[in-house]
């Protein structure tokens, strides 16, 4: 990567510092960032293809198809660009990236702002070797570079203020199931879990969002290659062992730049102690991290959603069976967690994911007694949040419901209060995302989408969805019918995708792949018709509502 110092519109960039500044704004870049910089600034006003990055930028490193995606974003974030009205870095549909911006090199005796030379080509420009005006200028550069060497910020595509101490990063790898033959891995991504929903109720420590952790299951990826991947500063992995009343939990703390263990431990003990073992695996990263906690955050430190083993099996078998999302293991989900309830009638996370699965039953249209289900899933997660507010799930549940019943202020509140207890909760963003689109306030939604996205890099189906409804509702129709593809190429089998993706090809012109996405979708749910939809689809505004069943109709969804 070329060292020069170079001007991209009004910001100066110096790669060498990982800096760049426009004035008296200072960000600093993570180095995967400013090598997209670098390289777009070597092919001004010129289409480069996501494929031409991962090549040219990664090298061959462990790519996740999004890698590109959230690197640009953080990116733009730093440059105060906007994907809507880029000023700086264009998104080309299907085909990539243009940087827009001027690209110029500094002259000797120019200032921080100088006019562009008509001379030479800003390629060749770039290309050139550019040396410090000064003595003074090279001191300040090599004082800016040793700041941010010795004080990272936490989040290093924001401004550098003095006031702001640099926050550390983690990412917990789902721990490896060493358990029994037989034994489907629930427990071990439980633990999992509840370790990120921990660390993710911490203001000073970012953490990555499960969706994105649990991508590396069963792959051997090394710390270094996840820092530079991700962005992240830590990586917590182990696995665990459970036979019988015994189990064994292996864990390490290591540093992602380095690959040195900053803390690891072995736990033997009794089964019913797991809960226990985790509480001290949280500690200590605690620990090993400095972080300085908040009375109220260790409060929810010290909680336990459940100290009930046999609750805690139902519970996670309820989750494995959610997942799956067909009409019968829907109710088989029910029946995991109603088990798990009578375990531990104080169970409030268990109460909410019950909540639910049962207003998704009534959203697609599964239940014989839709209006007494809603009402029961409402009864539900009122009592999940009243039994447990310190974790985020049982607001987010809530939220759901509400939104659900179309009320929609009541579902805002509620998911903000989970965002509230953990700052880290990438599905809060996700579900805020969803709620926008529902009151037609689609510049909102894409700002929940990009939000999430920072967390979980490796999002799923719901974030390009939530985008492409909002780009829909803005009448942005091949915006929208490229990230609705997107999602669909995720998960084939979400109806809510391939419904918003037929309503945006017969908005341009495209009936004959819009009829064929409604085969498709009667095919997978022949309940989903243009009367349950205008019953159960929360959108606020009657006169979107109506826009979208008429180009459903259009596209021959039945009455």
């Amino acid at each position: 990567m070329d060292d020069s110092v170079f001007f991209v519109g009004g910001w100066e960039v110096n790669p060498q510092a990982g800096i760049i500044t426009d004035g008296p704004k200072t960000a600093r870049l993570e180095p995967r960032a400013m090598e997209v910089l670098v390289y777009l600034a070597s092919k001004p006003d010129t289409v480069v293809s996501r494929e031409e990055l991962e090549r040219e930028v990664w090298r061959g490193a462990l790519v996740g198809y999004d890698a590109v995606t959230s690197t640009v974003i953080k990116l733009r974030k730093a440059l105060g660009d906007s994907a809507r009205q880029p000023e700086f870095i264009a998104t080309v549909p299907k085909r990539g990236y243009r940087l827009i911006a001027e690209v110029r090199t500094r002259t000797a005796d120019e200032s921080t702002s100088p006019a562009a030379s008509a001379d030479n080509s800003p390629a060749k420009r770039l290309q050139a070797r550019i040396w410090p005006r000064t003595l003074g200028i090279a001191a300040a550069l090599i004082t800016i570079f040793l700041a941010y060497w010795l004080y990272p910020p936490a989040d290093e595509t924001t401004e550098e203020t003095a006031s702001e101490g640099a926050i550390p990063s983690i990412i917990v790898l789902p721990f490896e199931n060493l358990g029994e033959a037989g034994d489907s891995g629930a427990f071990a991504d439980g633990i999992t879990e509840d370790i990120i929903t921990d660390l993710s109720g911490l203001g000073g420590l970012r953490v990555i969002a499960s969706n994105t952790a649990f991508t590396f299951k069963g792959k051997s990826v090394a710390a270094e290659t996840l820092g530079n991947e991700l962005g992240i500063d830590y990586v917590l992995d182990g696995s665990i062992r459970r036979i019988g009343d015994q189990v064994r939990v292996n864990a390490q703390l290591v540093d992602a730049e380095t690959g040195f263990q900053r803390w690891a431990e072995r736990y033997d003990r009794e089964l019913s102690e797991v809960f226990a073992v985790q509480d001290d695996v949280t500690e200590n990263i605690v620990k090993a991290l400095a972080l300085k906690l908040s009375i109220r955050e260790v409060e929810r430190l010290t909680h336990r959603t459940t100290n009930i083993l046999e609750a805690y099996d139902h519970f996670q078998e309820g989750q494995r069976l959610a997942k799956i999302s067909t009409r019968e293991t829907n109710l088989q989900a029910q029946s995991a967690y109603r088990q798990a309830i009578e375990a531990d009638p104080n169970y409030g996370r268990a109460y909410g994911a019950l909540a639910y699965v049962m207003a998704y039953n009534y959203r697609r249209g599964w239940s014989d007694a839709p209006l007494q289900t809603l009402d029961r899933a409402l009864e539900l997660a009122k009592q999940a949040v009243a039994l447990d507010d310190t974790i985020p799930q049982t607001s987010w549940s809530l939220g759901y419901v509400h939104l659900m019943r179309k009320e929609y202020e009541k579902a805002e509140s509620a998911v903000k209060a989970s965002v509230a207890v953990a700052p880290n909760y990438a599905d809060g963003y996700g579900l805020l995302a969803l709620i926008s689109n529902a009151l037609g306030e689609s510049e909102a939604a894409i700002a929940h989408v990009e939000r999430g996205i920072e967390l979980n890099p490796y999002f799923t189906w719901d974030y390009p969805y939530n985008l492409g409804r909002a780009y829909y509702t803005l009448g942005r129709t091949e915006e929208a019918i490229v990230n609705l593809e997107e999602a669909r190429a995720r998960n084939e089998n979400v109806v809510p995708i391939r419904l918003h993706l037929a309503a945006s090809y017969v908005q341009a012109g495209r009936l004959d792949d819009a009829e064929w996405e409604v085969e498709e979708i009667l095919a997978l749910s022949p309940t989903d018709t243009l009367t349950l939809l205008r019953n159960t689809l929360p959108v606020k505004d009657s006169s979107l509502l109506e826009r979208i069943l008429a180009d459903l109709r259009e596209a021959g969804l039945p009455d």
